[in-house]
C-alpha cells in the first residue's frame, strides 16, 4: 500500500504545482464507499470556487487547507494515489494508472480543474481508500488519533527509549501501530528493523539500549534536502527526495541502496537474499514480515513467536487492516506456509499400531485381569464380568457337591448302625 514517501511526494506536487490556484471546475463519483459521509454534490460544490491554499499530510493521510472550510481529506488505504496532468508525481505498483488510460482515469474518484488548466485527480483502483470533508481534519479521527509523524515530529532518544520500555509486544507490530508512531508501513518497518539489525519478534521492552539508539538512527530522518548524505539508514533515505528532471517525483527503486531488503521483499522464500544473506518471511502482528535471521537474532528470554496462520484481526490502522486482504500479501503468507514441515498425519497411527503389536506378545494373563476388572457405568455400580460369575458359581456349587456327598455319608452310617 502506499506508505509515508508516496503521501509525501503526492503532498510535494500539489504543494509545488496547485497551491494558489483557484478550483474552477470538480467531479466526485457516485461511490458512497470511498466518499464518506457526504453526497457527490456537495463535495463538488464544497471544492469549486475555492482556493488551495496549503496542502498537509500526517502519517499516510493528506488534506488540502482551502480558503475557508471545510476541507477535504484523503487516507489512501491500499491503492489511493494522486495524479496531476502532466506531473509525475509517484508510480505505486499496486496503484499505478497507465500513461494510455483515458483521462481522468475511470478509477477516479476525486478531479479537479484548476483556474490555468491544470487537472488534479485523486484515484483508487479498490476502493479502500476514504474521502472526507472536514471543518478541522487535524482535531478529529482519522488524524487526530495518530501518534507523532515519523518525519515532521520524529521522536527524540529519550522520548523512544521510555515508550518502549514500557511495551510489552513485538517490535514490529509496534512499528506498524499508527498511535504510536505515524507513517510507517509494512515494508519500511522491515527495513528498519534491518538496518538497526533487530529482529521483528523481538519484545519492544526487552530492547537494549544498543539497539533503541540504533532504532532511532533508523526511524530519525538524516537527508531531505537536495544532495544531502544518501548513505545514511533507511528512513532518512526515504525522505531524501531527488528533484531530478521533473520536480516533485520519487525515482524508482533501483536508487535505493543495493544493501536494502526492499529489493527482495517481493521474491519467493528460499529465493531471496541480500548481501549474499538468505532473507526469511514471517508473520508478526498478522502481517508478512522480512528479515536475515544470520544479522537480526531474538535476545533476552521472552520473544513473541511467530504465527504461521495469522489473524486479520491484529491490524495497526484501517490502512493496514486494508492491505491484509492484499492478493500478494497472501500469496507470500501460502509460500511461508509451504516452506515450513507439515505434520503427519499418520505419526499418530503407526505409533498406535506399533503398541497394539508389540501388546500382542505380552502374557494373556494381563489382558484376563483387565478382563476380570469391574467394568464402570456412570451412574451405576460396576458389575462383574460374566467370567468372574462363572468362577463365583463353580464354587458354590462345588461346595453345595461337597455338602451333600458329607451328608449321604453320614446318613449311610447311620442305616448300617440301625440295622445291626
Amino acid at each position: 500500500m502506499p506508505e509515508l514517501p508516496e503521501v509525501e511526494a503526492a503532498r510535494r506536487a500539489i504543494a509545488e504545482h496547485c497551491v494558489g490556484k483557484k478550483v474552477r471546475r470538480s467531479v466526485v463519483a457516485d461511490d458512497s464507499k470511498v466518499i464518506e459521509g457526504i453526497s457527490p454534490s456537495e463535495l463538488e460544490s464544497a471544492l469549486t470556487g475555492k482556493t488551495i491554499v496549503a496542502a498537509l499530510r500526517k502519517g499516510k493521510n493528506l488534506w488540502l487547507r482551502l480558503d475557508s472550510p471545510p476541507f477535504p481529506s484523503f487516507q489512501f488505504g491500499m491503492t489511493g494515489a494522486v495524479y496531476i496532468k502532466g506531473v509525475a508525481v509517484t508510480k505505486y505498483k499496486r496503484s499505478a494508472v497507465s500513461d494510455n488510460d483515458e483521462w481522468p482515469s475511470k478509477f477516479s474518484k476525486v478531479f479537479m480543474e484548476l483556474e490555468d488548466g491544470l487537472e488534479l485527480s485523486f484515484t483508487d483502483k479498490r476502493r479502500f481508500a476514504r474521502v472526507r470533508l472536514l471543518q478541522d481534519p487535524e482535531t478529529v479521527p482519522p488524524i487526530s488519533e495518530l501518534g507523532p509523524d515519523a518525519m515532521l515530529e520524529p521522536l527524540q532518544i529519550d522520548e523512544l527509549v521510555e515508550a518502549l520500555s514500557r511495551r510489552k509486544t513485538a517490535i514490529k507490530a509496534l512499528l506498524l501501530d499508527q498511535s504510536f508512531v505515524s507513517g510507517i508501513g509494512n515494508w519500511i518497518a522491515d527495513e528498519v528493523l534491518y538496518q538497526a539489525r533487530i529482529h521483528p519478534q523481538q519484545i519492544a521492552s526487552n530492547l537494549s539500549k544498543g539497539d533503541c539508539e540504533a532504532l532511532h538512527r533508523c526511524m530519525t530522518k538524516y537527508a531531505v534536502e537536495v544532495d544531502a548524505d544518501c548513505s545514511s539508514f533507511p528512513i532518512g533515505w526515504l525522505f531524501h527526495y531527488r528533484w531530478g528532471n521533473k520536480p516533485g517525483t520519487v525515482n524508482d527503486s533501483s536508487q535505493y541502496p543495493s544493501n536494502w531488503i526492499f529489493h527482495s521483499r517481493e521474491k519467493k522464500p528460499g529465493k531471496a537474499f541480500v548481501d549474499g544473506k538468505r532473507i526469511e518471511f514471517i508473520a508478526v502482528g498478522g502481517r508478512t514480515s522480512a528479515y536475515v535471521p544470520e544479522l537480526q537474532k531474538l535476545t533476552g528470554a521472552k520473544s513473541v513467536k511467530a504465527k504461521s496462520n495469522p489473524s486479520r484481526n491484529s491490524k495497526s490502522d484501517e490502512e493496514d487492516e486494508d492491505e491484509g486482504s492484499e492478493g500478494e500479501e497472501l500469496e507470500k503468507e501460502k509460500e511461508i506456509k509451504n516452506t515450513q514441515p507439515k505434520k503427519d498425519k499418520n505419526v499418530k497411527v503407526d505409533s498406535h499400531r506399533q503398541q497394539k503389536k508389540a501388546g500382542d506378545s505380552v502374557d494373556n494373563t494381563e489382558e484376563d485381569d483387565e478382563e476380570e476388572k469391574p467394568k464402570k457405568k456412570s451412574g451405576k455400580k460396576p458389575l462383574k464380568t460374566n467370567k468372574l460369575q462363572r468362577k463365583v458359581v463353580k464354587a458354590k456349587t462345588e461346595v453345595e457337591s461337597s455338602k451333600r456327598s458329607e451328608s449321604d455319608e453320614i446318613s449311610t452310617r447311620q442305616r448300617k448302625k440301625t440295622r445291626k
